[in-house]
């Protein structure tokens, strides 16, 4: 094949690797802390790109516009964790439990999406910007924007979870959440941040898929098995893991198409979980943060 065209894919494929990453990052810290399988993780994300479509259309900066829709996705967060995560850990509701609620909160979210601004595909409001030609590569700049502010995020969550007091308390209830409440830790304080972080996280990632493709309604549940690929591949719990998995399902779908066409691109990123989980059983890396 044509390496020209192989570096193009890969390109495209780092792009969308960087927003897999993202969102990746923040439904495995809410499995590593909650032991919370949410499948509305990819609506969460849809969201995030709605509401950054909104600001931005009412003519407020597209930068502006995705830190305001963090603010909005973040708060719906803590209100699905107020009426429902928070009652079903009193309860102590099993993990099916548990699914099943989080697939009706997804279907209610897209829904209710569909509901408000339609089903349609939409764009951001901005201005047409040429690519930049490297060689035969051409890179569009939101696609550099993409990265630069996958690699801001990821180093920013690094430093909070490796040097701040609440990350070695995420830490530290991840790897015992009873253990930790004994010793002292705020356990309720670490919950609000883990939805903090991973509504910010995942919010960025959906804003930055507006960016590179259309908003649409389901673009979110598209991407739902890409993320749990991602998580598992790289460790369940381990956010590191996650965006080094993410990575390599970005670059691997988008390789991949010349030869399979674009619509296998999920079946490839389950390919890719199956075939190291044979290998090995836990993912790349250790689980938990």
């Amino acid at each position: 094949m044509d390496t020209e065209l192989i570096a193009q894919l890969i390109v495209n494929g780092i792009s969308v690797g960087s927003i897999i990453a993202l969102a990746a990052v923040g439904l495995t810290l809410t499995y590593g802390i909650l032991r919370l399988s949410n499948f509305a993780h990819g609506d969460f994300l849809t969201l995030g790109a709605y509401l950054t479509l909104v600001v931005n259309t009412l003519g407020v900066n597209i930068w502006l516009s995705m830190i305001l829709a963090v603010v909005g996705t973040v708060a719906a967060m803590l209100l699905a964790e107020k009426l429902l995560w928070s009652k079903m850990r009193s309860i102590r509701a099993t993990s099916t439990t548990l699914i099943i609620i989080s697939i009706g909160l997804a279907l209610f979210l897209r829904n209710g999406i569909i509901f408000i601004w339609g089903g349609k595909n939409q764009n951001y409001n901005l201005p047409v910007t040429p690519a930049l030609e490297l060689g035969q590569i051409r890179v569009p700049q939101n696609q550099l924007w993409v990265l630069g502010l996958s690699i801001v995020a990821i180093s920013l969550l690094h430093y909070l979870l490796q040097k701040t007091k609440i990350g070695k308390a995420m830490r530290a209830v991840a790897d015992d959440l009873d253990l930790a409440r004994v010793s002292g830790i705020n356990v309720d304080r670490v919950i609000l941040w883990t939805w903090v972080i991973g509504g910010t996280l995942t919010s960025l990632g959906g804003s930055m898929y507006g960016l590179i493709t259309a908003v649409r309604p389901n673009m979110g549940w598209f991407l739902i098995l890409p993320l749990f690929a991602s998580v598992i591949l790289g460790g369940i719990g381990n956010p590191y893991g996650a965006i080094t998995a993410a990575f390599i399902i970005g670059i691997v779908q988008e390789v991949s198409t010349p030869w399979l066409g674009s619509q296998y691109k999920q079946g490839i990123a389950l390919l890719i979980m199956i075939l190291v989980l044979l290998i090995r059983p836990k993912g790349l890396f250790k689980g938990t943060i």
